[in-house]
């Protein structure tokens, strides 16, 4: 059963038991497991004995739609319809024709829903969209989260920094791993006997599954951007491959290798995490089986450390700082800042007044969009990341500090350093888009971080990176030779 901590009444209509069906409205957790979203749709459907109907809706019109995105997430789609295929649930994928073309459908699908539960993720479009959703219907919505390890609405303070958040982690995560998701088991559901609202089917023709498993025509007749191309596969099968690669032959070395990009050292499981083709549950499973770690091995003091409260040993460790402090702390700046968690204006008063005094400062370069776009600056390594992100969809969590820290020094000014970092990875990255993206754009200018010595033109206190560091500190070699000029 999900937990109440992480179930939200977006409006204040009352469920009704008596109508024809459950409606789960699938858009950020888009699996089939360890998924709180779905686990609450089935209790809820089995309770009433009702049918359930789960939604897939892709649209078109959403920004940076592309076919590197659409791809990537119709791959999902198809797992999903495997998923459920010879299941009593009702599974209703609809990729978007056209601009608007999808309007009206959840309306109409919720007017017999006795419930309708969808995802509560906090970032992009989808809290408007959801809050838009809730007053357009005329059946109660639930909004559930299924993010990460902690609720992101268990505390309403904002962290500041990662040590202060990974404290509070070390006091409350320990009651938070007991409800754990459930494996969803739907075969006892009674199976949808009744037709489809009139309408529905004729309007909004469901995906077929042939289509989804072989997308290409499909995305190339669609209104979005096709000149930036996919790259990965998307989906649960994928995802879950993804990790058992990562736990097999890179998690022993993690914190030796995982700074270092030609070591295929990081899990690479950023892309699917985004777009809920897997938990981190699941993951975080997955890590502390390889770690024989149990709940008992828990430290008692909250000191805020990143190694020794979990005791699982330093690979673990170092993995799970990543995957529960560094990536929930962005949750919890988008679910307790919704207003401005992207903007220039969220970051710390000692960031802003120190590129404030320097954002005169001569820049030696600058670039424009299309130039860094096609990665012609006068950096090669910079140059390097970037066409890893062009051409892969994804690029190393070290070259992406870097890779910032150059565009705030090489950008009129620290507010278009923002803009430009937000524009290029949110439309080129599979995992943009996402709390942790922001995290990054932001703490290139000094979020979650400190001032450092000594102040510089341009920086100010702001922390410092150089190409020249990374060359001397990293293995790049091959690195650069694949992704040179």
């Amino acid at each position: 059963m999900a937990p109440t901590s992480r179930i939200r009444q977006v409006n204040a209509r009352p469920a009704r038991p008596d109508a024809a069906y459950v409606l789960y409205w699938m858009t950020a957790f888009r699996r089939t497991r360890a998924n709180f979203a779905l686990e609450r749709a089935v209790d809820a459907a089995r309770d009433w004995r009702k049918p359930l109907i789960v939604l897939e809706a892709l649209r078109c019109d959403y920004p940076w739609a592309s076919d590197r995105l659409h791809r990537f997430v119709v791959d999902g789609m198809a797992d999903n319809a495997r998923a459920f295929a010879g299941t009593p649930v009702t599974y209703l994928p609809y990729v978007e024709p056209a601009r608007g073309a999808g309007k009206g459908l959840l309306e109409s699908l919720a007017r017999e829903a006795c419930l309708v539960v969808t995802d509560d993720f906090p970032c992009f479009f989808l809290p408007r969209m959801i809050a838009a959703a809730g007053r357009a219907i005329g059946a109660r919505l639930e909004a559930v989260d299924s993010n990460g390890i902690l609720p992101m609405r268990a505390t309403a303070r904002t962290f500041v920094t990662a040590f202060s958040f990974r404290a509070h982690l070390q006091r409350t995560l320990r009651e938070h791993l007991r409800p754990w998701p459930a494996e969803v088991e739907v075969g006892d559901l009674p199976p949808l006997r009744l037709p489809l609202p009139r309408g529905i089917s004729s309007h909004w023709p469901a995906t077929p599954t042939a289509q989804l498993e072989a997308p290409a025509a499909l995305i190339a007749s669609l209104p979005i951007d096709h000149s930036i191309a996919p790259t990965l596969t998307g989906g649960a099968r994928a995802a879950h491959a993804a990790l058992a690669r990562f736990v097999t032959d890179a998690l022993d070395r993690y914190p030796e290798d995982h700074n270092q990009p030609e070591a295929r050292g990081t899990s690479g499981l950023s892309p699917y995490l985004h777009f809920g083709h897997i938990a981190s549950h699941d993951v975080f499973a997955a890590v502390m089986t390889h770690a024989k770690w149990t709940t008992r091995r828990l430290g008692e003091a909250a000191r805020g450390k990143r190694a020794g409260w979990w005791n699982a040993g330093a690979p673990a460790e170092a993995f799970l700082d990543q995957l529960v402090t560094w990536r929930e702390i962005g949750f919890n700046m988008c679910a307790t800042r919704p207003d401005d968690y992207w903007k220039f204006s969220s970051l710390p008063d000692w960031a802003q007044q120190t590129l404030g005094r320097h954002a005169r400062d001569r820049r030696p370069f600058i670039y424009s969009r299309d130039e860094f776009l096609d990665a012609r600056t006068h950096d090669a390594v910079w140059n390097a990341a970037q066409r890893q992100l062009a051409r892969d969809g994804w690029m190393h969590n070290y070259l992406r500090m870097l890779w910032g820290k150059k565009i705030l020094e090489w950008s009129p000014s620290p507010e278009d350093a923002l803009a430009q970092m937000t524009e290029i990875m949110n439309a080129q990255a599979i995992d943009g888009r996402d709390p942790n993206s922001y995290s990054g754009y932001l703490w290139t200018l000094g979020r979650y971080d400190r001032p450092w010595a000594p102040e510089r033109e341009i920086y100010g206190t702001i922390r410092y990176m150089s190409s020249a560091n990374t060359v001397r500190k990293l293995r790049l070699k091959q690195f650069l030779q694949k992704y040179g000029g």
